[in-house]
């Protein structure tokens, strides 16, 4: 099933896309106010696509419905993850991939927030067609010990951006770093940021995602 999703494009006939993942019980609009504080000057035009996760019912949250990738059945996050339903969402990321390439993008960057940037790295390193970009925001990467053997070549040198908060409380920092160190160890080129804040986006970090976007579109 084709995800529902909010486009913006930045001007006419964009050769960019940014499909970008929202974290749980948010949805797609969640992070497009976030597209004209990015001070994207010098971008060539960029379509971002913010789609819309399904409504499934989430375990830690006692079974309440409500949009989300994929179930989490514990806190910790990494215990009896829901590998059918990460892969489900990374199928239907797949497939908005495919359309944004079918409608003459060029270059594409996955995105996404805490559970939206789990999805990133769920489907950004499996992808078979070369990615521009994967920009990972308060999260971390799932199904970690099937990266090695899954993932492709074709996107060994994508760049990656990934931040953190210091005092996150829901993916605590911890977790972050240990993803961060698993790509490291695959030979993943990361760009590391940390932030004193919680579990959101801060200013700061929107300047610096601001100029990675215009070093790595340039």
């Amino acid at each position: 099933m084709t995800l529902s999703a909010i486009k913006i494009e930045t001007a006419p006939n964009p050769k960019v896309s940014v499909i970008w993942m929202h974290g749980l019980g948010a949805d797609g609009s969640d992070f497009v106010p976030i597209v004209k504080e990015l001070n994207l000057t010098g971008c060539p035009a960029i379509r971002f696509v913010f789609p819309n996760a399904p409504q499934i019912p989430v375990s830690v949250n006692g079974g309440y419905v409500m949009p989300a990738w994929y179930d989490i059945r514990s806190a910790d996050l990494l215990n009896r993850e829901d590998e059918a339903g990460l892969r489900a969402s990374q199928k239907s990321i797949e497939e908005l991939v495919a359309i944004e390439l079918a409608g003459g993008a060029e270059k594409i960057i996955l995105a996404g927030f805490s559970q939206g940037c789990a999805m990133v790295l769920q489907t950004g390193l499996r992808q078979s067609t070369k990615l521009a970009g994967l920009l990972c925001l308060s999260g971390y990467l799932p199904l970690n010990q099937l990266v090695e053997q899954e993932r492709d070549v074709v996107n060994q040198q994508v760049p990656i951006f990934m931040a953190h908060g210091t005092s996150d409380p829901v993916v605590i920092l911890q977790r972050a770093v240990q993803s961060r160190d698993a790509l490291i160890k695959m030979g993943y080129q990361v760009e590391w940021h940390e932030y004193a804040m919680q579990h959101t986006v801060s200013l700061e970090e929107i300047d610096d995602m601001g100029s990675w976007f215009r070093r790595i579109l340039k």
